[in-house]
């Protein structure tokens, strides 16, 4: 399936620059006012901005991606830039690097942070797996803010610009799909599964459940995984610690080899509110690709709102049991079944009976 150049969320269509946006982007990269924390950062002339709205177009031609344009979707009107470009800064590792820089006059709408999420769950869906990293003055409190919400942790500062001020580093969790886990893995996942279940997330156990009872269901996901049938997929964040996590399960009827479900999706309740959900869906689909699966399932819980989440993530309901799910005496949920294709067919019945 190809990369998709073109991100839409609620409010924004996120694209790359087309010539009609030279003025946009001259205009954004030539503002003082949104280089208050940066000043060095910015052109120094009109035909330095240009220069690099040039060099932005090209690496789209050449590799598919780089810092575009953002668009308010219902007035089709640009209204910043931003994105990721592929950069190693001062000679060190590669990187995506993000970056955003809205017109001060939509500011304060929250959409720096709508498109700095979707961007994040992006590069970890589609682009090369490399880490997603954001650099920021600690003075800028509005861009750290952005890159928390976005998913990203601070792991470090770093000296920049010429006055050797230091900045806040901040990075997206890393994915992992191992073939086996080691004890410290296997800890780290017990403590995000144990968490979860106390917030009373839907991952098979109600709050309290004893540790133990927890491991031996983790154990029987790692036999499977053994046999092939079962691959995970973590977040790793900050401190090593496993911040997300989730499992494909294979189904062993050989009819159904190019679908897998979805089981126990789980984020650390610690960090809610920080786009971790949409982050492990685009892990979990960057390695289903590249299992070469082309459908994706979930069983939700009713009840709890996260049909909304699924259905913003591409998936819809194909299915419903009622009442399956007995949570406590007389309180019965549905079980919802999901779908998302993970190539380029359309979602549909093949109408045979």
């Amino acid at each position: 399936m190809p990369v998709p150049l073109e991100i839409t969320t609620n409010r924004l269509t996120l694209r790359p620059p087309t010539e009609g946006d030279r003025s946009l982007w001259l205009r954004l990269h030539r503002d003082p006012a949104l280089y208050e924390h940066a000043p060095w950062a910015m052109p120094a002339t009109d035909a330095d901005a240009t220069r690099l709205f040039e060099e932005s177009r090209s690496r789209w031609s050449s590799v598919g991606f780089d810092y575009g344009v953002v668009e308010e979707t219902g007035t089709r009107s640009g209204v910043g830039v931003g994105g990721l470009s592929r950069r190693a800064p001062d000679a060190g590792a590669e990187e995506l690097t993000l970056s955003y820089r809205l017109a001060p006059r939509v500011q304060g709408r929250g959409l720096a942070t709508e498109a700095a999420r979707a961007w994040t769950a992006h590069a970890i869906e589609w682009l090369p797996a490399l880490p997603v990293m954001l650099r920021s003055r600690p003075a800028n409190e509005p861009s750290v803010r952005v890159a928390l919400r976005a998913g990203l942790e601070p792991v470090g500062t770093v000296a920049e610009g010429p006055d050797g001020g230091l900045s806040t580093v901040l990075q997206a969790p890393r994915v992992e799909s191992p073939d086996s886990l080691d004890e410290a893995t296997r800890e780290s996942l017990l403590d995000l599964w144990c968490a979860v279940n106390d917030a009373g997330g839907a991952v098979g156990f109600l709050p309290r459940t004893p540790r133990h009872q927890v491991a031996g269901a983790l154990a029987t996901h790692e036999e499977e995984m053994e046999d092939g049938l079962t691959t995970p997929v973590l977040l790793r964040g900050a401190r090593e610690r496993v911040v997300a996590a989730g499992f494909w399960v294979a189904d062993r009827n050989p009819l159904l080899s190019h679908s897998r479900t979805a089981f126990r999706i789980m984020t650390d309740p610690r960090m809610r509110g920080r786009n971790l959900g949409r982050l492990l869906l685009a892990a979990m689909h960057r390695v289903a690709r590249k299992q070469r699966v082309e459908v994706g399932l979930v069983d939700v819980r009713s009840g709890l709102g996260t049909t909304r989440f699924y259905e913003r993530c591409g998936y819809v309901e194909v299915g419903r049991l009622p009442g399956v799910i007995r949570v406590a005496p007389g309180d019965d949920r549905d079980c919802v079944v999901m779908a998302r294709r993970l190539d380029d067919r359309p979602l549909v019945a093949d109408g045979r009976a």
